[in-house]
């Protein structure tokens, strides 16, 4: 094992296999590190606008009571996926290209990647709710306070929350149990499951069979309900009796499709760099992660910011408060 990828003394060797409780040595931008501070930059950016807009979200929906409908607790819901998705990759990105510090403990890398891949499932599950409130808005809108309600919006807040952390339980626990050789090394500023997992020695099937099953059931099935209802959404746009309607109508839609595709393209490109890309150059897997983790984040709030007129609204009414308390202070 090199020297530069010390393990954990809690760690028992025998012929180059690692038991119990391994360290893992995290790389972020290998061949890199003279520059990495400089690196750091645009995702000091990132995680800066991902944060401070997601929170502002969450205080714009909070304060204005005009914005208590289920269209906004879900869009509330998305700030929080998006804000936590944020936080679970931020401490181990600020030690590899800030303090130096490349080392995790196995048990701090089970709960990163559970906390990412949750937060990654729990995002496609808000967006695909998220559909199914456009798609009752548009094609059943005199229905709609009696479809989407308050209980509703619960349950489906629930289901959104739980589906993918209780179904990722097993094969992040099975983790532990695994036998790891080599030295280690995992070519992310974070951990994620499909790396971790290439480094057990042992038969390592059910979990990569689960983990293809889960992804399939989860955000491909969501995927696929997602282009249902626009699908739908479309054909009743298509209906309307005028243009002018059907652009009102659509333009309901736009912030919603922005942030699938920003969610979902991200994310079918990692996956197909992944299968078909095993020649490309390591960057190119390490940049394609980076995408579909931090751009998300940071662009979600800008998209419901600029596209959807209330947030506007409130955003301007919030703004000029400030300054007119700003010029009565003066």
């Amino acid at each position: 094992m090199p020297a530069q990828y010390p393990l954990s003394p809690q760690v028992m060797v025998v012929s180059n296999i690692t038991y119990f409780s391994p360290m893992f040595y995290l790389t972020g931008f290998p061949g890199l590190e003279a520059i990495k501070h400089w690196i750091f930059l645009p995702f000091f950016c990132m995680y800066l606008v991902a944060i401070s807009g997601n929170c502002f979200i969450l205080i714009i929906i909070r304060t204005n009571p005009r914005l208590h409908t289920p269209m906004y607790y879900l869009l509330s819901l998305l700030a929080l996926t998006d804000l936590g998705l944020s936080v679970s990759t931020l401490p181990t990105t600020v030690g590899i290209f800030w303090f130096n510090y490349h080392s995790i403990y196995f048990g701090a890398c089970q709960i990163q990647m559970f906390c990412i891949h949750s937060f990654s499932f729990m995002e496609s599950s808000v967006l695909l709710v998220m559909s199914f409130d456009r798609f009752v808005a548009i094609c059943y809108p005199l229905r709609y306070s009696v479809i989407i309600t308050g209980r509703r919006v619960i349950r489906a807040g629930l289901f959104v929350i739980l589906r993918g952390p209780v179904a990722l339980i097993p094969i992040v626990l099975l983790l532990k149990v695994f036998p790891y050789c080599g030295s280690l090394v995992l070519s992310h500023s974070f951990c994620l499951h499909q790396e971790v997992i290439h480094l057990a020695c042992v038969d390592t099937t059910f979990n990569n069979l689960y983990g293809l099953m889960l992804v399939v059931f989860t955000v491909m099935l969501d995927l696929v309900l997602i282009a249902l209802s626009y699908g739908l959404i479309l054909h009743t746009v298509a209906g309307l009796a005028s243009q002018e309607e059907q652009l009102r109508a659509f333009q309901t839609c736009t912030s919603h499709l922005c942030a699938v595709l920003v969610f979902f393209v991200p994310m079918m490109g990692l996956s197909l760099v992944h299968r078909f890309g095993k020649e490309a150059p390591p960057a190119v897997h390490i940049l394609m992660a980076n995408i579909y983790l931090f751009v998300p984040p940071m662009l979600n709030p800008i998209i419901y910011s600029i596209k959807t007129k209330e947030i506007r609204r409130a955003i301007s009414k919030l703004l000029g408060l400030r300054k007119a308390n700003a010029e009565s202070w003066g």
